[in-house]
């Protein structure tokens, strides 16, 4: 089998291996049969390699638990948009249940991410392959990686024996799980390629990829095997599953390797990491490919989401005015706007600079790519995006407001859905009820947005070929920074925070300088930098949970109890199997 085989069959074989298999997510990991023999070996890896995209890691699903959970971002009811249900408020506010309809999305798609990957182990190991080894330890890699998000999130995960016919169903537990997992990924490092070797991409499950997860596995091992202390004091100190030392040594060991290994480097600027060409990016070491195909295109979610509905990246593209930060999160960045990673303003090849702060105008060169209309692009600052807010408007024709010359019109922007409403994001949310993330109408300019993402234009408001980094450089120096914390080795983990700092550097318009270095760290100090690097990427609910943050009140968040680290297995699947026991503090 051909190496690009399976990756263009990412897209379009998954569909035959679930239709000779499955019908129904509720029941994908309780009823069906594994195996799908009909299917190809490219067919069922490519399966399972998919379920990381449609929705699971690019979309508002796996995201909604593990950053509208935290200090990080929220998504309001804004007036007459985001209601749902109270669905996405219920994360933010911690009123989520067995029945809520992010809970139950959630575990249908990582557990049909773990029954695609048994599915896929299975298949491959019948198979006579001349690749079978490698695909095998792929298979496993995914499956790890499927199983480990699912017990983080929800502390327990389905199982089968993939090497037994109609093998049982087996629950697993996060806490007597745990190391078990991390033997099996350290058991498949053998037979992965090495990025780049057997023609390996960051797409796919590389010894890399597995040096990544078991560095996150081995960081939060001791939350897993003690997931409702009470004080938050985490054993960090335990002894390593394998090798020498504790878990703290086993992430350094495996960040290490990582970070010593030449493949990859930091990026001077920061949001190249988040752009539509990261493909080859430097710091990306395993991530959801994404494309614009007309197959399945890729997710702009991430950007699209907190852009309002009156920014527009061309003519025919607009933000849907979602999530945003919290006042907390957005004021631990006070005395640290000059921070790379913090924002960042655009330059037009002509030199015209973009810097969100008054009206003017662009040139009209940048042309959507792929789009048969022509249109105009234009680029919005990135980063945290606070204050009066400018940007180009439509004509009652449909096209950006142009001045004599040709150029793009910048103007001051209000809000389309209150159009007396200057756009003002505002830092404060001001809820009228503090204890419910909702705003009037007349309110729906509030919150701090971000742009770390950027903006697809290409393919509609919701498509995008942006990929999607689960492991990258940066966020590997900041577990290993923290390793080092716990350990008592300050000054390694200051080391390791500001080559973070100081690697990064600011747009031309600052004469392209670097990032200032810390003279001291401590545990506030070094939470507050993981944070810096890591937030709008789907970690910060773990950290936040190490750190002892977690369960603290703040901005339309209660105090709350420590069974809310973890959700609640769904009431679909209890009602299902009764295998499943529901999770301690949640009535079944």
């Amino acid at each position: 089998m051909k190496l690009n085989k399976l990756k263009s069959s990412l897209l379009v074989v998954f569909a035959l291996l679930f239709l000779t298999g499955c019908t129904n997510l509720d029941e994908v990991v309780l009823d069906e049969v594994l195996g799908a023999d009909a299917s190809s070996v490219d067919g069922a890896l490519a399966a399972a390699y998919d379920r990381l995209g449609d929705g699971t890691f690019v979309s508002k699903n796996v995201f909604a638990m593990q950053e509208f959970t935290t200090d990080v971002a929220l998504l309001p009811t804004r007036g007459s948009d985001w209601g749902d249900g109270g669905k996405w408020r219920a994360m933010h506010e911690f009123t989520w249940t067995p029945g809520s309809a992010i809970v139950t999305d959630n575990w249908n798609l990582l557990t049909n991410g773990i029954t695609r990957s048994l599915s896929a182990i299975k298949i491959i190991n019948n198979s006579n392959d001349p690749q079978k080894v490698l695909f095998l330890a792929e298979a496993k890699g995914l499956l790890a990686f499927y199983t480990y998000t699912t017990l983080d999130l929800y502390g327990q995960a389905p199982y089968r024996d993939p090497y037994t016919e109609d093998a049982s169903l087996e629950i697993l537990k996060a806490d007597t799980h745990i190391d078990q997992l991390i033997s099996d990924v350290e058991a498949i490092i053998p037979d992965l390629a090495s990025l780049g070797e057997n023609n390996t991409h960051t797409g796919r499950f590389t010894k890399e990829a597995a040096y990544g997860l078991l560095s996150a596995m081995y960081l939060n091992r001791a939350v897993f095997k003690d997931r409702y202390n009470t004080t938050s004091g985490f054993n960090f100190t335990e002894p390593a599953v394998s090798g020498e030392g504790t878990d703290m040594d086993r992430v350094i060991y495996y960040t290490t390797l990582l970070i010593d290994s030449g493949k990859f480097s930091l990026e001077q600027n920061y949001f190249d990491n988040f752009a539509i060409d990261n493909s080859n990016g430097s710091e990306i070491i395993f991530a959801i490919v994404q494309k614009i195909d007309n197959i399945r295109n890729g997710d702009n979610d991430f950007a699209y989401n907190s852009m309002a509905r009156n920014q527009r990246a061309s003519p025919d593209n607009r933000g849907t005015n979602g999530s945003c930060t919290t006042p907390e999160f957005y004021h631990s960045w006070d005395n640290n706007h000059d921070d790379p990673r913090f924002g960042r303003a655009y330059q037009y090849e002509d030199g015209t600079w973009f810097t969100n702060t008054e009206e003017g105008s662009v040139p009209a060169s940048d042309i959507v790519p792929n789009n048969s209309k022509n249109l105009p692009w234009f680029h919005f600052t990135r980063g945290m995006i606070a204050g009066p807010q400018y940007g180009p408007k439509l004509t009652s024709s449909g096209g950006f407001e142009m001045t004599a010359d040709g150029r793009i019109k910048v103007s001051e922007l209000y809000m389309e859905k209150s159009t007396g409403t200057r756009m003002d994001f505002t830092p404060e949310l001001n809820f009228d009820d503090p204890t419910k993330s909702v705003f009037a109408q007349n309110q729906i300019n509030r919150g701090v947005r971000c742009f770390k993402w950027e903006f697809d234009p290409e393919a509609g408001n919701g498509a995008g070929k942006v990929d999607i980094p689960l492991f990258r450089l940066g966020g590997i120096y900041t577990m290993r920074a923290e390793a080092y914390f716990r350990k008592g080795q300050t000054g390694a983990a200051l080391e390791d925070v500001n080559a973070l700092r100081i690697n990064r550097t600011r747009e031309a318009l600052y004469n392209n300088a670097p990032g200032k270095a810390l003279l001291s760290i401590d545990s506030e100090i070094l939470y507050k930098e993981i944070g810096f690097e890591m937030y709008w990427e789907m970690y910060r609910r773990p950290q936040m949970i190490r750190f002892g943050k977690f369960d603290l009140p703040y901005t339309a968040k209660p105090a709350s109890e420590p069974f809310r680290r973890i959700f609640p297995i769904p009431q679909q699947t209890l009602d299902v199997t009764k295998e499943f026991k529901q999770n301690f503090g949640y009535i079944e």
